[in-house]
């Protein structure tokens, strides 16, 4: 079991984000202490895994939400968990690729200013 402030070091999401995904139903089931302070499992922190990849990677709350509620349905919805984590998939794969593109641009305008400037590239 885990206090909010160790949940929140290992998720990297802040205590109000912690709170902020129980109370939209994202999160569910929290435990709390006889004195009524929430405790986070081990199960609950696998959760705060997928929501981290999910929601760095761009996922909508409202998808997120979606997938958890899938998810705790049971086996019969497997088949659309693995259709919603694929359109985000591809979505994440487009996004990729305008960022590698945009890279690339932004690489040759500096390339083009070290050469009128003899410097050396800054990384």
């Amino acid at each position: 079991m885990y206090p909010p402030s160790e949940a929140a070091r290992r998720s990297g999401f802040s205590l109000d984000t912690l709170r902020y995904y129980e109370k939209i139903g994202l999160l569910s089931g929290i435990g709390r202490t006889s004195g009524g302070r929430r405790v986070f499992t081990d199960d609950d922190l696998s959760w705060l895994v997928i929501f981290r990849c999910l929601r760095d990677t761009g996922m909508p709350i409202a998808e997120m939400c979606r997938y958890a509620e899938l998810a705790r349905d049971g086996e019969h919805t497997i088949r659309e968990r693995q259709e919603l984590l694929e359109r985000h998939a591809t979505r994440v794969e487009e996004q990729m690729t305008l960022l590698q593109r945009q890279y690339d641009h932004l690489r040759e305008k500096i390339r083009f200013y070290q050469g009128i400037t003899g410097s050396t590239p800054a990384r």
